[in-house]
């Protein structure tokens, strides 16, 4: 599988997000997803000390003992894990990074994440614990997450002499555009790697659903995520964006992945699995090289050209 960097890191186009690990997969499922990965040539894997109460990490760490050499580990800190557990005051960050540590059983985080802003600490506060944690090893590199591009400016304004943010995490997919409107320009003038979550909006660009159908069980349309994502605007849009790929020997899948890594400021399309299955066809997902041509029907189905 093709490879690009992340600062020093070198990952797979295609990561795994984790944030189904403690939650709706097991230990052993997790495991099962993990060894899928490795056998793809998929070597990033993409958590957070919120996802499944800690579990995810957990669980992660578990299913790479002994492998953890070979792949790229990313984890997330800062969002609400319990009483006092949030936010990104250097001490919390010292904390927060240990027990992270100790979750996933490794010596070092290769990928160390601020999972969102906090406006109650200057992020010159959070940079400097985040540089001690670099200086230190126990940490390769550090990124956000739902940072807005003021806010990457800012970041790169106070990191002077500290360690950067070398990535940012937001949403992006084929019918969530809105980083093209400054986050992504930004990325490309500081030179830091874009990792979209939720490429697939909740499944909605799997091509597993359709219009008038009922939800498959045990997704996120059935789980309550419907209200926002499901709508019949996106409904139809999907389905004519599956139907383009169709057409053009491909899948919406297909589509959604290699669409976003068409842009040179994407490193990696992380996207979450629950079985070895949805690991395959994520990794086979990222091979179809579009065109302008093929680019600009894209933005006419969607709406934005």
């Amino acid at each position: 599988m093709e490879r690009r960097k992340i600062g020093s890191l070198e990952v797979s186009v295609v990561g795994i997000g984790c944030n189904n690990f403690g939650w709706r997969i097991d230990a052993a499922g997790t495991a099962a997803v993990v060894d899928a990965a490795l056998a793809a040539g998929i070597n990033f894997f993409d958590t957070a000390d919120i996802y499944g109460a800690g579990q995810s990490e957990e669980y992660l760490g578990r299913a790479l003992k002994g492998r953890s050499g070979q792949v790229v580990i990313a984890t997330k800190f800062g969002m609400r894990a319990g009483e006092g557990n949030q936010g990104a005051r250097p001490e919390y960050v010292k904390r927060a990074l240990e027990a992270s540590l100790g979750r996933l059983g490794v010596d070092v985080i290769d990928l160390y994440q601020i999972h969102q802003p906090d406006p109650a600490t200057p992020i010159a506060d959070t940079l400097g614990a985040l540089d001690q944690a670099v200086k230190a090893g126990k940490v390769r590199e550090i990124g956000c997450s739902n940072f807005s591009a003021a806010q990457l400016r800012e970041a790169e304004n106070a990191s002077a002499g500290k360690a950067r943010f070398v990535s940012v995490q937001n949403q992006y997919s084929l019918l969530h555009r809105e980083p093209e409107q400054e986050v992504l320009s930004e990325c490309a003038r500081l030179h830091q790697s874009f990792l979209p979550f939720f490429p697939l909006l909740n499944g909605l660009l799997s091509g597993k659903y359709r219009l008038n159908s009922t939800f498959p069980d045990q997704s996120r349309g059935k789980d309550g995520f419907g209200p926002k994502v499901f709508t019949e605007e996106n409904l139809v849009k999907a389905q004519e964006l599956a139907e383009f790929a169709v057409a053009n020997g491909h899948t919406l899948l297909e589509l959604a992945f290699s669409w976003l890594l068409m842009r040179p400021e994407i490193s990696s399309v992380i996207a979450g699995a629950k079985n070895p299955e949805q690991v395959k066809a994520n990794a086979a997902a990222a091979n179809w090289k579009l065109d302008g041509a093929a680019m600009a029907a894209v933005d006419r189905i969607v709406g934005t050209s």
